[in-house]
């Protein structure tokens, strides 16, 4: 099994494309480090990538708590890109210890060589983002991680099973570990989730929050087709929306049309989210008609079902999202479409084929189910990509 990296050679016309690939594909090796804390199912411990995904699910759900100096999107950006420099780092569980400027030392460093393999401006963008959030001196920084902070504990406390370990780490963490510090920035979500803990009454509006946040940690266990780029194991949905908000952030300047980039990464942020219910749907599988028909109806189920967790208000206003991806009409969600076919096709290059051996799959297939779809929000995004992939299928005789 090959599993390198597609050759992203620069050329005199796609240096910028190719440099925002180099961080896009290295990026898909945060799926590869391990957290301390465990899925709510207790199955495995979970990723940084999926965690990163889940931590900006919570903001949004949360942002009624923020106050109006909080940037709600620079937020989620902050919290898409506040583990990438674990790739080289590590993570650093809050209850061993550690020291805080060897840490900082070796994080800058991985934040140095890794925003490095973007574009300029991206590079600076996107340092500037992390070195905020870092800092934590502006109010969305705060906002952002606190989020953070309290994740970990929302997801411990919210598994049917409680692990005694886990529930002493908490324990610390919220009453004289780093969760404890942000009781005064963000008070409603740390009263959440010490009530939680106490086993006192909570908030039921937040309650409603939590219910579809802990609903949506079943998206870690949904697995997709396309393996993650090591070809050492299946890439599961969760991981996949983080990566896709990542993509979305990062190549707008390929969109066809403007766009609003805050809603098109809430879309990637949310569009797999009925799979929690009615499963990953392979577009390379054999579909009837009527199969593809009983999709779309479990789909809209599982919306009906998920959405409709929320506080009305928040559940209408994010179910309108998922909804206009799904239609892909609009230019935000023409986009968004683009930016999800083209995050699994590189993926499966890089492992000998992965899918399309799976399916068979031809390129002239490819280009229908895939290259059109991109071409329809990201025009030179497709003839870029394809350009990378034609000898894969030429070698297979699979034309």
């Amino acid at each position: 099994m090959n599993i390198s990296a597609p050759d992203l050679a620069p050329t005199q016309d796609n240096t910028r494309l190719n440099a925002q690939f180099a961080f896009l594909l290295e990026a898909d090796k945060l799926k590869t480090v391990e957290r301390a804390n465990q899925v709510m199912d207790r199955a495995r411990f979970e990723n940084s990538a999926e965690h990163s995904w889940h931590a900006a699910l919570l903001a949004v759900l949360c942002a009624p708590m923020a106050s109006v100096d909080v940037d709600m999107a620079r937020v989620v950006e902050m919290l898409i890109l506040h583990d990438i420099v674990e790739i080289d780092a590590g993570d650093h569980p809050i209850h061993i210890m550690h020291n805080p400027q060897d840490i900082a030392d070796v994080e800058a460093a991985a934040a140095t060589r890794i925003y490095g393999l973007l574009p300029d401006d991206l590079r600076v963008k996107y340092l500037e983002t992390w070195q905020e959030f870092e800092a934590m001196q502006t109010p969305t920084a705060r906002f952002a991680k606190s989020i953070d902070f309290l994740a970990p504990a929302l997801q411990c406390l919210g598994a049917p099973v409680q692990l005694a370990e886990e529930r002493d780490i908490v324990e610390r963490n919220l009453f004289e570990g780093r969760a404890s510090k942000i009781k005064d920035l963000l008070p409603d979500l740390y009263e959440f989730a010490l009530a939680l803990f106490e086993g006192r009454e909570t908030d039921p509006v937040m309650d409603q929050r939590y219910a579809f946040w802990c609903e949506a940690d079943r998206l870690k266990a949904v697995l997709r087709a396309t393996p993650i780029l090591d070809g050492t194991r299946p890439e599961n949905s969760g991981e996949h929306s983080w990566h896709v908000m990542l993509y979305a952030l990062t190549l707008t300047d390929q969109a066809k049309d403007p766009i609003d980039m805050s809603r098109a990464i809430t879309m990637m942020m949310l569009h797999d989210i009925v799979e929690v219910d009615a499963g990953d749907n392979p577009i390379h599988g054999t579909v009837t008609p009527e199969a593809q028909k009983a999709q779309e109806l479990a789909e809209i189920k599982a919306a009906d079902r998920l959405f409709g967790l929320l506080p009305t208000d928040q559940g209408v206003s994010l179910r309108s999202i998922w909804e206009e991806f799904e239609a892909a009409t609009t230019p935000t969600a023409l986009y968004a479409k683009s930016i999800d076919r083209a995050q699994p096709v590189l993926h499966n290059l890089a492992n000998d084929g992965g899918s399309w051996r799976t399916y068979d799959v031809k390129l002239h297939q490819l280009d229908s189910r895939v290259g059109d779809k991109i071409t329809r929000g990201c025009p030179a995004l497709w003839p870029f990509i394809r350009a990378r992939l034609e000898h894969w299928f030429v070698a297979a005789d699979a034309l």
